[in-house]
């Protein structure tokens, strides 16, 4: 079997473009994957068909490892976050492929099944006026809905420092969810790394009372020493990953004990393979995987089954429940939570299909998404 050609699908909303990948095969068997890429689209789409030429065509998809290291290392470049969401795409539709041609699922190929059903936890939810009383309300609907653990960033447009005053209501808004879900749903805190140390760790301890299941990229994410003070500090679990794209990434992470959860994102670091690489390095420094994901159907099944194959998974991100529902007619197949916990994909491949006449109907936006602009949380991006 080859890779004969790739088919880009781009299906836009109103702050995040998701660009689907089709690989097809001379055996007529196709795989998907897909990536979101943050402002980005056109460099994903330009890199994708140059290496379409250079290392994907002609291909054997059961080949994976070759595609990774091809891809990786013979552009002689150091590989980021266009070229590993490139990769991520085309190597996840790779086992969609495997798993079609043999008729199982893509986790039996992974190593199996180490459990029978993936927890899961909501984000996308909080598309409301920063009050107490909005924010108590959306979560409400969260736990109505199913989950026992929801994600939330309350700290507006914060960037390094954050005043009086907003440091007072963005504990308002992360007490009043706490009062409405009770003591027994998770509340991760998200802080899209947004503040230096010193008050990443005033934070943390302001926050300890409404006992978070984890700070999530307390600091930006290049210095790695910073994010090791900001864990000394606090005994609250410390998260990241979403911005590192290569499992050389966290080498330095590892070294300096600086977080406690890894949420690496397969469709920005190279695809399942890598994911599980990294996996099994964390699970030697007895750290959990809680990945990434802001991505579609494509994305969340491959998502799970990773899961379904990892020991030391902790959670999985969800956010098409409550942002751009939309997005799950196009991509059909993906199970739904039920109680908090998604049930093991089913069918060959990753169990998913696309919806070619829904996707025409959400084409491609011309989006500037920033999430240190006043109003992010409404997940409205200024169009370009």
């Amino acid at each position: 079997m080859k890779i004969t050609k790739l088919s880009m699908h781009v299906l836009g909303t109103a702050w995040r473009n998701l660009t689907i990948v089709e690989v097809h095969t001379d055996e007529g068997v196709t795989g998907l994957g897909e990536v979101r890429m943050l402002n980005h689209t056109d460099a994903l789409l330009g890199f994708l068909a140059e290496a379409t030429d250079n290392h994907i065509r002609g291909s054997d998809p059961f080949e994976v490892e070759s595609l990774v290291h091809r891809m990786m290392r013979l552009d002689y470049a150091r590989a980021g976050e266009i070229a590993m969401s490139a990769l991520a795409a085309v190597e996840i539709a790779c086992w969609d492929i495997q798993g079609k041609a043999l008729g199982v699922p893509v986790y039996r190929l992974l190593g199996g099944a180490v459990r029978d059903r993936i927890k899961a936890y909501a984000n996308g939810w909080y598309q409301v006026e920063r009050t107490p009383e909005q924010f108590a309300a959306a979560a409400r609907r969260v736990t109505a809905r199913g989950y026992r653990a929801m994600k939330v960033d309350p700290f507006g447009a914060g960037m390094f420092e954050l005043d009086h005053t907003e440091t007072t209501r963005s504990l308002e808004l992360v007490a009043a969810v706490r009062e409405a879900v009770g003591p027994e749903v998770e509340i991760m805190i998200e802080m899209h790394g947004r503040f230096n140390p010193a008050t990443a760790i005033r934070l943390a301890g302001l926050l300890e009372p409404y006992d978070p299941a984890w700070l999530e990229e307390p600091v930006p994410p290049e210095n790695l020493a910073a994010l090791a003070k900001v864990a000394a500090h606090t005994s609250i679990p410390i998260a990241t990953g979403e911005r590192m794209h290569t499992r050389y990434d966290y080498r330095e992470l590892f070294a300096l004990q600086a977080a406690d959860i890894l949420q690496t994102d397969i469709t920005h670091s190279g695809g399942l393979w890598e994911a599980k690489k990294l996996a099994a390095t964390a699970e030697s420094h007895y750290l959990l995987m809680a990945p990434h994901n802001v991505g579609g159907p494509i994305s969340t099944a491959a998502n799970l089954h990773l899961a379904a194959t990892t020991v030391n998974f902790k959670v999985q991100e969800h956010f098409n429940d409550f942002a751009d529902v939309f997005v799950k007619d196009c991509a059909p197949g993906l199970p739904e939570v039920v109680d908090g916990y998604f049930p093991l994909p089913q069918g060959p491949g990753l169990g998913i299909s696309l919806d070619y006449e829904a996707l025409a109907r959400h084409p491609r936006k011309s989006v500037n998404f920033n999430l240190f602009s006043s109003g992010w949380e409404r997940r409205q991006a200024a169009e370009g």
